[in-house]
């Protein structure tokens, strides 16, 4: 072991400063950061400036650091939502056991053992009725006060992912017989104008 660290003891020091940008970072984003979007936005912006200030210093790790910095920047507008909207996960991590948790009691309420394919089509709306009662119980009058124009679009939606949904799996099973009808729907169309 000794060995082994003399021959990379040039390598600590670089690793040793980039390591401990990449854990102010975290201490930033997370739960003990200052909590709020202004303050984890100022100290954020300013550890990038000190991390684009001192890049040469990170040596060989230079580039890592680089891209560190750009892929945050990318990131920038919409990296904060989390600390303005009270109850939105603020990692992958909260957002995984979110979709994990629907995951699981969707199969055990349906049996199946994978996820159920409505999922795909509805989870629009499942997902977001899912969010919303865990937050709190919703009464028969709040539910009935619901915009009907935006549950109809809704509706709408829904129902054109469906349908393309059903065409995709018809032309699977019998490509030729899925084109000579919308060859017949389309000579009929022309013929009635």
């Amino acid at each position: 072991m000794t060995k082994g660290l003399h021959a990379t003891a040039a390598l600590w020091p670089a690793l040793q400063l980039v390591y401990g940008w990449v854990w102010r970072a975290a201490h930033v984003l997370g739960e003990k950061g200052p909590g709020t979007a202004a303050g984890v936005r100022r100290q954020l912006g300013g550890l990038l400036g000190a991390m684009v200030r001192h890049r040469a210093a990170a040596g060989y790790l230079g580039t890592a650091v680089g891209h560190f910095v750009k892929v945050s920047r990318s990131y920038w507008p919409g990296l904060f939502h989390c600390y303005e909207t009270d109850g939105l996960p603020r990692t992958n991590n909260d957002l995984e056991q979110f979709f994990g948790s629907h995951r699981y009691h969707e199969r055990r309420a349906s049996g199946r053992k994978a996820a159920a394919p409505a999922l795909v089509l509805r989870g629009e709306a499942r997902l977001l009725a899912a969010a919303a009662t865990r937050q709190r119980a919703f009464s028969a009058a709040e539910l009935a006060g619901a915009d009907p124009g935006r549950r109809q679009q809704l509706h709408q939606r829904l129902e054109a992912r469906r349908r393309r949904r059903v065409r995709r799996s018809r032309f699977r099973r019998d490509p030729q017989a899925f084109l000579q009808q919308l060859e017949d729907q389309l000579l009929k169309s022309a013929l009635l104008s």
